[in-house]
């Protein structure tokens, strides 16, 4: 039985898939570990270096429009809201969304999911002229060539949580997107702790929303738009050779959700998911395209608006899989 190579984040959802406890039909799995699962992104788009490799939906759109041999199944391993995921400089003096506008914003890079995410919200509920915004990044986007004239390079090696704390940057992101990571990406991805938000403005980073939580149930229950932030890809030529593959590696990811379900029903071991579950009122991480219509059709928007994706890309998510069998999951 041939093995495919896996490369995934540390999802207990997906963890009957990797030890071998739910099958893949005619297949077997050989994990291949990269932490944090960021690392693993380029080296699939670019060197093809998995069989099945989890990537950030954006990347994997625009590696579509590359024509990256590249083949997606829709299970979408995690998602999160994003209104918490910016915080502002001590003294900036950032109050509402449209300060941002003339301000510079840290962001790994500029195609990150997070980032469109982001940039959509900003955009398209308060306003914002994203254009007006110096989005300071320090990694290389996963594909190239898309980068707008509004986008600087940091050069001298430093975080964007160092640049942020010394108020050299208005805003930044959180996270892998941002202040998670210390030093420069070539230092491995080594793990730093966030600024710390304060209460005081003049203190130290705070949140751009102070309900953050609130405005992304509000904005979920307005619009269906559950912002994704991983999608499973295949390479193309194993699908051309076992048509059946996407298939049944849909039902072992479901599969596996299932098996965490029902030993957690509450979701308490992953309490991110669990608030989530309760924001949505249901399941947290939905795989399949109904569910996920709303969801990949702003993406595809917000990626088009943002000139990350030509006007004419597909938005129909039954052109951006590959044909097979996706009951909702």
């Amino acid at each position: 039985m041939a093995k495919l190579t896996v490369a995934l984040g540390n999802y207990r959802h997906a963890q009957a898939l990797i030890d071998g406890s739910v099958p893949v039909e005619g297949h077997g799995v050989e994990e291949v570990r990269v932490r944090p699962i960021i690392g693993a992104y380029r080296r699939m788009i670019r060197d093809l270096e998995f069989d099945v490799c989890e990537l950030a939906p954006v990347s994997y759109l625009m590696a579509l429009q590359e024509d990256v041999p590249l083949t997606g199944v829709p299970v979408f391993l995690n998602r999160r809201f994003h209104h918490g995921d910016i915080q502002c400089a001590a003294g900036s003096g950032i109050r509402v969304p449209k300060d941002l506008e003339g301000r510079r914003v840290g962001v790994r890079a500029y195609t990150v999911s997070t980032g469109v995410w982001v940039r959509g919200v900003l955009s398209n509920e308060y306003g914002v002229d994203v254009d007006k915004i110096t989005w300071v990044v320090d990694d290389d986007d996963h594909i190239e060539g898309r980068t707008p004239g509004n986008v600087e390079r940091v050069t001298d090696g430093r975080s964007l949580g160092e640049l942020l704390r010394a108020g050299e940057i208005d805003a930044a992101f959180t996270g892998n997107a941002g202040t998670g990571r210390a030093g420069a990406p070539t230092a491995g991805w080594t793990a730093a702790a966030e600024p710390a938000a304060a209460d005081d403005a003049d203190a130290g980073p705070y949140p751009l929303f102070a309900e953050a939580d609130v405005l992304g149930a509000d904005w979920y229950l307005r619009t269906g738009i559950y912002p994704l932030h991983s999608v499973v890809a295949v390479r193309s030529d194993l699908v051309r050779e076992d048509p059946g593959l996407p298939t049944a590696l849909y039902t072992a990811f479901a599969d596996s959700k299932r098996r965490q379900v029902a030993t957690d029903p509450e979701w308490t071991e992953l309490p991110r998911l669990g608030r989530q579950a309760r924001q949505v009122g249901g399941d947290p991480i939905p795989y399949g395209l109904e569910a996920n219509e709303a969801s990949l059709r702003a993406l595809v928007r917000y990626s088009q608006e943002q000139g990350l994706l030509d006007s004419d890309f597909p938005s129909d998510p039954r052109r951006l899989f590959a044909e097979g069998d996706y009951p909702g999951a």
